[in-house]
């Protein structure tokens, strides 16, 4: 009698592309990565009800006790300033969150200071090799890890109504030049605020009064920045360019990139500023 051979074990077969680790971390796979990191946080905004956002910049390496300490206390107040008077508009959608890149330092401080208002606030973390962690403030579901950071300062743009830009080094300044250059060629179908908090120290470390002098940027350019020293003084500024507070349309409220076809329709932001673009 022949002896039967064994059976042979199931074959799993390959696993649905989607589910593929292997595939989704190789460099095929980096465009699914990027989408990604678009698709699901929009997809999160949309459900929270998240309509648009105050951003705040600044060094991670400022300490709440350290030497620039004052900075730490004045982004939290600020923040919580923010907060309250958001939390107080009567609109039916959630208006102004504030928004950081979710790390230490002066992120800590304003997403810190919008929980104490008893608000709702947004953390944009990135992933580092040194691993920047998210800071203990950041609202449950409304904390993001990106990979890539052009996808991270897209979110920051994308629903920015106003940045306020603390003390801080490289990185700040690579985010506040960003949004520099996209308010000054009116990239965005809207203005974004643009405070920059500390005026001795942004005057020592960025001469933008020599990039006039040398012909790099017009005189009128200098309008785009707002220099400010207090949370009082920054409050103010805010609320008198936010006010009235643009209508609530689609949720979240995207800022819409401008080509040369559209401005040859007119300049969007010539507006009323009422309307939601």
């Amino acid at each position: 009698m022949t002896r039967s051979s064994p059976s042979p074990e199931p074959n799993p077969g390959s696993p649905i592309a989607y589910r593929d680790a292997t595939f989704l971390e190789s460099d095929e796979g980096r465009p699914l990565r990027i989408l990604a990191e678009y698709l699901q946080p929009l997809s999160t905004f949309r459900r929270k009800h998240v309509h648009d956002t105050i951003v705040f910049f600044g060094s991670a390496r400022l300490l709440e006790h350290g030497p620039l300490g004052r900075y730490y206390a004045e982004a939290r107040e600020l923040a919580r300033l923010v907060t309250h008077w958001s939390l107080g508009l009567e609109n039916p959608a959630h208006r102004f969150l504030v928004c950081t890149g979710g790390g230490g330092g002066i992120m800590e401080a304003a997403n810190r200071g919008a929980v104490e208002a008893g608000g709702r606030t947004i953390g944009l973390n990135i992933g580092l090799p040194h691993e920047q962690r998210p800071n203990p403030y950041i609202t449950p579901g409304l904390g993001f890890e990106f990979r890539y950071f052009f996808m991270r300062k897209l979110w920051f743009a994308h629903l920015a109504r106003a940045i306020i830009a603390f003390p801080g080094g490289f990185g700040t300044l690579d985010e506040m030049f960003e949004m520099l250059t996209l308010s000054q060629t009116r990239k965005l179908d809207r203005r974004i605020m643009i405070l920059f908090y500390g005026t001795s120290y942004w005057k020592e470390i960025v001469n933008f009064e020599a990039l006039v002098r040398h012909g790099m940027i017009a005189p009128q350019d200098l309008g785009l920045l707002h220099f400010v020293d207090s949370p009082a003084q920054a409050l103010e500024i805010l609320l008198h360019n936010l006010t009235p507070v643009p209508a609530a349309g689609a949720c979240p409220a995207l800022a819409r990139s401008i080509t040369c076809e559209d401005q040859a329709n007119g300049d969007p932001w010539d507006a009323s500023p009422t309307s939601d673009q």
